[in-house]
């Protein structure tokens, strides 16, 4: 089968919440202001929707797979409830240094390793070239790089970056609220 879809791929911690740090919990989870309306605007020009998060929280014992997928149907649901169809969301659980031994690993899925966006791109048969990466850390941008995502876009999320994570990128925005109107 072809390549037929895009996608708008997102990372989570940073991107889509605010990152306050190894957040498990619906009740700490707070979605970044005018995250719905910017998804949404993607989806209905025909993007799908995919999350990859790097989730080193798991492999530290911070707190459970269980825990994980909890708090992302949770996330679904909201999506949902805003009209915003998530397509699909994959999570590494690795760390290669810092984890419990189940954990500690050096994965091929764990950005800035593709593995997550390959899987996507396989899996819901899109164009990579046509799509984008969105995220706020230098891994994020190499990912994209090495699945050859057409777009990469770094959001500032109240961060600094230094020159090659601005060079890694095609667009520097502060928010993903600010990418239709750059992108659409």
């Amino acid at each position: 089968m072809n390549n037929i879809n895009k996608a708008l791929f997102l990372d989570r911690d940073g991107v889509v919440n605010i990152d306050h740090g190894y957040v498990y919990e619906p009740a700490k989870f707070e979605f970044v202001p005018g995250v719905f309306a910017a998804c949404k605007a993607f989806v209905d020009a025909g993007f799908k929707l995919i999350i990859v998060t790097n989730q080193s929280g798991i492999g530290r014992g911070y707190y459970s797979e269980a825990d994980f997928h909890t708090l992302t149907k949770w996330v679904i649901t909201q999506f949902a409830d805003h009209d915003v169809t998530v397509t699909d969301v994959y999570f590494c659980p690795h760390h290669p240094q810092k984890a419990l031994p189940a954990y500690l690993k050096d994965c091929d899925c764990r950005k800035p390793a593709p593995g997550m966006l390959l899987q996507g791109i396989t899996e819901h048969h899109i164009d990579a070239a046509h799509s984008i990466m969105v995220g706020d850390k230098l891994s994020d941008m190499q990912a994209a790089s090495k699945a050859a995502i057409g777009t990469r876009v770094l959001v500032r999320s109240g961060q600094e970056f230094d020159a090659v994570a601005i060079d890694s990128a095609d667009y520097v925005c502060d928010s993903l609220a600010d990418l239709p109107s750059i992108l659409l």
